[in-house]
């Protein structure tokens, strides 16, 4: 190769001292970005260059006057410009697989096409196809696909070359919202069968109010007398609300959740006040003057022995006395504090409670008990007083 062009140079030095100055014609070398003149010695195109120490491979462009020649061509003798582009390396990314090229193409678009890639529209191509090529490059490039997109209210086709299920659906003008979702999932690549569906998902949160009720809590007071009673606080009820969330996918209803009762706003409770000061007072009976600490309103009846309401007849009592006049019997509740204290009944007189009166169907009834012989019967209300001393435990709030 060496050989051979110092012949051609030799041949060009020749040639060239056996013509005047002024009858060598000019050609223009367009190298590129480097702009020259060179006297046209030689006559093929290969020739010219090398005579210009401009160097080429196979895979650059020449042009001839914007037509392109193979460097082994003739040079026209009508010849003013050569232009020279050298190819450089490209790295292709075509739907995903990487390769690399030697182009001498002046855009993307036309490097593609060199190499056998027609780009249409809705296919991906990074950089765009009328980028120029100043250096080496790397190109990605993705072929539209065809997909069918189905919702509840839509069935439309279209092309994306879109990585995602999800950038599919934005450029198709149907994003996914809020809790909407696709098949196959909006970050899965897009499905071979290019069959997307679309479901529309909404929730709606209703509320539901629920009002507790408050309790009384009774507590004792040493201001008040006994069994007076005040209120120390009103109750008001609480507030909870219970929140359900009820899902429709395409318009049905799928499911209902609850979060479940929550306490908006407590409880209050009323408070009542009993008194517990006891006031001692005298009641002037028949038989004579008696001390009390407490008179309650009760309804009474009252019993003997064979007049228990059962097919026999009962002595005893609760508290081992002998159902006659003077022995009382009251609920259990009120036995099991007051057995053995005196007290006082207007129409009746005094008498002791120890006895526990069954069924009866209020709490402040007392049964008055007679023997058989002096039996009267009693169904009204009256006053029990009880009589002192006061005992060391009371029962200050009565049931």
């Amino acid at each position: 190769m060496k050989r051979n062009l110092l012949a051609i140079i030799a041949i060009l030095a020749v040639t060239t001292s056996c013509q005047p100055v002024d009858s060598i014609p000019q050609i223009k070398i367009i190298d590129d970005n480097k702009v020259f003149s060179v006297n046209r010695s030689v006559d093929t195109l290969a020739a010219e260059l090398i005579s210009a120490g401009i160097s080429f491979s196979p895979n650059d462009l020449m042009l001839v006057d914007g037509f392109i020649l193979t460097p082994n061509s003739t040079l026209p003798e009508s010849a003013t410009t050569i232009q020279i582009r050298h190819a450089v390396p490209l790295t292709l990314i075509n739907s995903g697989q990487k390769q690399t090229l030697q182009s001498n193409a002046f855009t993307v678009g036309q490097a593609l096409t060199d190499n056998g890639i027609t780009v249409h529209e809705g296919d991906y191509l990074d950089p765009t196809a009328s980028t120029p090529i100043l250096g080496p490059l790397t190109i990605e490039y993705r072929p539209a696909n065809t997909i069918a997109i189905t919702s509840s209210s839509d069935f439309i086709t279209s092309m994306t070359s879109a990585k995602t299920i999800g950038q599919a659906l934005a450029e198709a003008g149907i994003p996914l919202q809020g809790m909407d979702y696709s098949i196959p999932g909006e970050s899965e690549p897009l499905p071979e069968d290019g069959n997307i569906k679309v479901v529309r998902v909404d929730e709606s949160v209703s509320l539901v109010q629920k009002s507790i009720p408050f309790t009384t809590e009774v507590q004792l007071t040493t201001d008040l007398e006994l069994d007076q009673q005040d209120l120390l606080q009103v109750g008001e009820p609480g507030l909870a609300i219970t929140r359900t969330r009820t899902r429709y996918e395409d318009g049905q209803e799928v499911n209902q959740t609850s979060d479940g009762e929550a306490l908006v706003r407590p409880t209050k409770n009323r408070i009542i006040g009993a008194g517990t000061k006891i006031v001692l007072r005298t009641l002037d009976a028949l038989e004579g003057p008696l001390e009390y600490y407490r008179a309650v309103k009760v309804y009474a009846t009252s019993y003997s022995p064979c007049r228990l309401g059962v097919p026999r007849c009962g002595y005893g009592t609760a508290g081992g006395l002998k159902a006659q006049k003077g022995v009382i019997g009251v609920i259990r509740k009120w036995w099991n504090y007051m057995n053995g204290a005196p007290v006082y009944i207007p129409d009746y007189g005094r008498a002791i409670i120890s006895d526990i009166g069954a069924g009866f169907p209020d709490k402040n009834w007392i049964d008055l008990a007679y023997s058989d012989d002096d039996y009267v019967p009693w169904h009204s209300w009256t006053t029990l007083y009880f009589l002192t001393p006061v005992p060391p435990s009371i029962m200050y709030v009565l049931p």
